[in-house]
């Protein structure tokens, strides 16, 4: 008898430790609502939301934030420009972003509501290659580094193809950076792995990059919400040297 008052006594002195570290916590949380909803986020619990990417979401656009989304103001794309310079500055200088070319023959805009097919034609890869799309966030860490994303860029949609024929990387991304700047990024990378680019201001301003060997790269860029710059991002890898029945490798 003795024995089960104290082990009572016991239960009844954790259930209270328990309790006050409970309080202790969400005094804390209380004090900052972005902790409370990292804490209370689905993803902490559930491995089928890993794909979620709510990078600088405070930053951002609005999804189902509890709190209002603060817009992207000037200091912001300044401090966004600054760390793509300084990423490409670590490579040597600089080149300078050519000026558009006003002639926007057989290009056109992208944007979130353009067709697979019209994502695939900006490249110049066949409308077959559609059929074997497929979404995954993972797809934007496998880019080449002549189409790395730029520092903080906040990715909303990944998809790609790898199959003969069609090895292909589509990217939607936002960024506080200004068009004009993330298509200096671009160009850079583009031109330091040799490819040859154009840049478009009509219908959108746009980057269109080129190899000999096939390997292409389209970016457009417009203004988007909340003072971010919308990204579309599309790329085409080089073609792979076909060989022919009964000759060597």
């Amino acid at each position: 008898m003795l024995a089960l008052m104290l082990l009572c006594l016991a239960l009844a002195a954790c259930a209270d430790e328990a309790a006050r570290e409970e309080q202790t916590r969400a005094a804390l949380i209380a004090q900052d609502p972005v902790m409370a909803r990292a804490l209370a986020d689905p993803l902490m619990s559930d491995p089928d939301l890993a794909s979620r990417n709510e990078a600088n979401a405070a930053l951002g656009f609005p999804d189902s934030h509890a709190l209002p989304v603060i817009a992207a103001g000037a200091p912001d794309a300044g401090a966004a420009r600054d760390r793509m310079r300084l990423e490409l500055l670590a490579d040597g200088p600089i080149p300078n972003l050519p000026r558009a070319v006003t002639q926007g023959a057989g290009v056109k805009p992208l944007g979130p509501m353009a067709s697979p097919e019209a994502l695939l034609a900006a490249v110049g890869a066949p409308a077959t290659c559609a059929s074997g799309l497929r979404e995954d966030f993972a797809l934007a860490a496998t880019l080449p580094p002549l189409a790395a994303l730029p520092p903080q860029a906040m990715v909303v949609q990944a998809g790609g193809v790898e199959r003969p024929g069609c090895a292909l990387r589509i990217i939607r991304y936002r960024t506080a950076a200004g068009p004009e700047d993330v298509l200096q990024y671009h160009y850079a990378k583009a031109r330091r792995a040799g490819l040859k680019a154009v840049r478009h201001a009509v219908p959108e301003d746009s980057l269109h990059a080129e190899a000999k060997a096939g390997e292409r790269l389209t970016v457009h860029a417009r203004p988007g919400a909340h003072g971010l710059t919308s990204v579309d991002l599309v790329y085409s890898a080089p073609r792979r040297p076909t060989v022919r029945s009964g000759s060597r490798p």
